[in-house]
């Protein structure tokens, strides 16, 4: 069912969480998956820095992050003997997960499997939720993994925040 599993990727706790579950499920379906890492370079960007300095120090480490972050994830997949490719994708002026859901339909992606921190109230207001938009935005399945150490306190699993415990589209 689950062939072709996109699985968003930077190297957090939580984006190695969703990753764990993403392998368990290749595993179960004889699926492969597809790393992806977004550089999202607008983040690290101070408006001080030239042109020039931008071109030949920043950008190139991020792209250097990426790739450790992408090898590393590359090594546990291929631990595990699921088939596995890498993708690094740039999001000049654009969010990652406007990145995130046109690489799951160009590729085509089965399902996209992510770890999210699961925020709620102010806390996503404030600091947003990729995840969260992913799986608005996204035409292929979406699997939003919650880490067990991002649970918001007073949450119990009898109070599941309902989009973190969600799987849109599908069921697992």
């Amino acid at each position: 069912m689950y062939q072709r599993i996109l699985v968003p990727i930077d190297g957090s706790p939580t984006s190695d969480h969703g990753l764990e579950q993403a392998i368990a499920l290749a595993r179960l379906t004889g699926g492969s998956i597809r790393l992806m890492h977004v550089l999202d370079e607008l983040v690290f960007v101070t408006g001080f820095e030239s042109g020039a300095t931008y071109a030949n120090t920043v950008l190139p480490a991020l792209r250097r992050r990426s790739e450790g972050i992408l090898a590393a994830g590359r090594e546990r997949v291929a631990a595990a003997a699921v088939p596995v490719e890498t993708l690094t994708s740039e999001c000049f002026a654009r969010r990652p997960c406007d990145v995130i859901v046109e690489q799951a339909a160009a590729w085509p992606a089965d399902l996209i499997v992510l770890g999210t921190h699961g925020r709620r109230g102010i806390n996503r207001m404030l600091l947003g939720s990729d995840a969260e938009q992913v799986a608005r935005l996204s035409s292929v399945p979406v699997l939003l993994v919650r880490s067990a150490a991002d649970s918001t306190p007073g949450v119990t699993d009898a109070d599941p925040d309902p989009v973190a415990a969600s799987v849109s589209d599908a069921t697992v």
